[in-house]
């Protein structure tokens, strides 16, 4: 590959000012109503998966794709535009934290894990949610991600496929104990996109990109 790896983050967008980010190649506002400029995070939570994936995987290039705004839920159709914005775009890697139970919407992401694979690219997301298959994460072709209960990335096989754990906690602040930090499966994932973008940048054979056979 001839440029830097892009990490697309669906999230509640970045704060570009703050030192942990990292390069924020570009970015957008994805709602029902369409795509709209700008995507400044008024939540955080998008600024501490960046930070995170920065901090990670320096060399990687990110783009902001916020679909959170006031809380951190969405919607089947800002999701799928979301993914089709980032094909549209080449993002390499998709960090997607979110999952959701509703077996409705199956259909509507398998479709768009069909054009991402065509697209040859990959969607990281949310493994389980309360112990249960979550959509897209458990479906083949998804680096599914769960979190691990120690500081140890790890692999076992699930819904026919091989996925990952990785620990749940963003980036440490220096003086600030863990337990004051955010925490949750959506830093577990920014961890796995971050290793998936490393192996896509040295071109390594590794495990982690099982997905491409599934």
């Amino acid at each position: 590959m001839n440029r830097p790896v892009r990490v697309g983050i669906l999230d509640s967008g970045v704060h570009v000012a703050h030192p942990h980010v990292g390069r924020i190649v570009e970015g957008v506002t994805i709602s029902p109503d369409g795509v709209s400029s700008g995507y400044v995070d008024t939540l955080g939570h998008g600024t501490a998966v960046a930070a995170l994936i920065h901090h990670l995987n320096p060399e990687a290039d990110l783009a902001a794709v916020k679909i959170f705004d006031s809380k951190l839920a969405t919607n089947l159709t800002t999701v799928i535009r979301a993914i089709d914005w980032c094909l549209e775009h080449q993002i390499d890697v998709i960090n997607l934290s979110l999952g959701t139970l509703n077996e409705g919407h199956r259909g509507a992401f398998e479709d768009a894990i069909a054009r991402t694979q065509k697209a040859g690219a990959v969607i990281v997301s949310a493994l389980e949610i309360n112990g249960k298959a979550a959509l897209p994460g458990s479906l083949a072709g998804v680096v599914g991600v769960a979190e691990s209960s120690t500081d140890e990335y790890e692999t076992f096989e699930r819904y026919g496929k091989i996925v990952f754990t990785a620990p749940p906690f963003p980036r440490d602040i220096p003086g600030v104990p863990r337990e004051r930090n955010l925490r949750g499966v959506s830093f577990a994932v920014a961890r796995v996109s971050a290793r998936v973008a490393q192996e896509w940048n040295h071109g390594i054979d590794s495990e982690i990109l099982s997905w491409r056979s599934a």
